[in-house]
C-alpha cells in the first residue's frame, strides 16, 4: 500500500514538472542569456542592447560571431582579413538606420597607458571611417578607447597580444 502512494506521488510530481516546463517560451529570444566576450561585453540579445529581433536572427548571429577587427602591432591600419567583418556591420547598420554601434578600441599591454589609449582611439576611428566609406552614418557610431585595460587573452606572448589588438563592435 505504501508503494502505491509513493508511485502516485512521484507520478503527480512528474506531471506537474513536465507541465511547468512545457509552457510556451518567448520566440524572439528575450529570455536567452546574452553571449559575452571575456570582457563581459554583451554582444547578442534583444531590446536596446541586443542585435535585433527574431526577423534579424541570421544577421544577429553573424554580428555576434564577427564583432572584432584585429590589428598588427603598433598599427591602426585595417588588415585585409578585417574587411568581411566591416562589410557585414556596414550592411547591418545601413539597413537599420536607427541602430547604433560603439567601437571599442583595445591594445595589448605593451606601451604606456597614454600611448595605448591613443592607439585604441586611432583603431576605433579607422573602423569608423571604413564603415562610413560603406554608407554608415557618423551619427550611428561612437568610438571609445580602453587601451590595454580590457584584454581578452591574459597571456604575455604574441598569440595573446594578437587577440588583444582589436576593435570590438558593440550594437547599442
Amino acid at each position: 500500500m505504501i508503494n502505491n502512494k509513493f508511485v502516485a506521488c512521484v507520478a503527480i510530481a512528474a506531471v506537474a514538472l513536465l507541465s511547468a516546463c512545457s509552457g510556451k517560451g518567448n520566440k524572439d529570444g528575450a529570455n536567452k542569456m546574452p553571449a559575452s566576450s571575456s570582457s563581459g561585453i554583451n554582444t547578442y540579445g534583444s531590446g536596446n542592447g541586443g542585435l535585433g529581433n527574431g526577423s534579424d536572427a541570421a544577421t544577429s548571429a553573424q554580428l555576434a560571431a564577427q564583432h572584432s577587427v584585429y590589428f598588427d602591432y603598433d598599427s591602426s591600419e585595417l588588415k585585409a582579413d578585417s574587411q568581411a567583418t566591416v562589410t557585414l556591420w556596414a550592411k547591418y547598420l545601413t539597413t537599420h538606420p536607427t541602430s547604433k554601434a560603439r567601437l571599442e578600441g583595445n591594445t595589448d599591454e605593451r606601451g604606456t597607458r597614454e600611448y595605448n589609449i591613443a592607439l585604441g582611439e586611432r583603431r576605433g576611428n579607422t573602423v569608423a571611417q571604413a564603415l562610413q566609406a560603406q554608407g554608415v552614418s557618423a551619427q550611428q557610431l561612437s568610438v571609445v578607447s580602453y587601451g590595454e585595460e580590457r584584454p581578452v587573452a591574459l597571456g604575455h606572448d604574441e598569440d595573446s597580444y594578437a587577440q588583444n589588438r582589436r576593435v570590438d563592435l558593440i550594437q547599442q
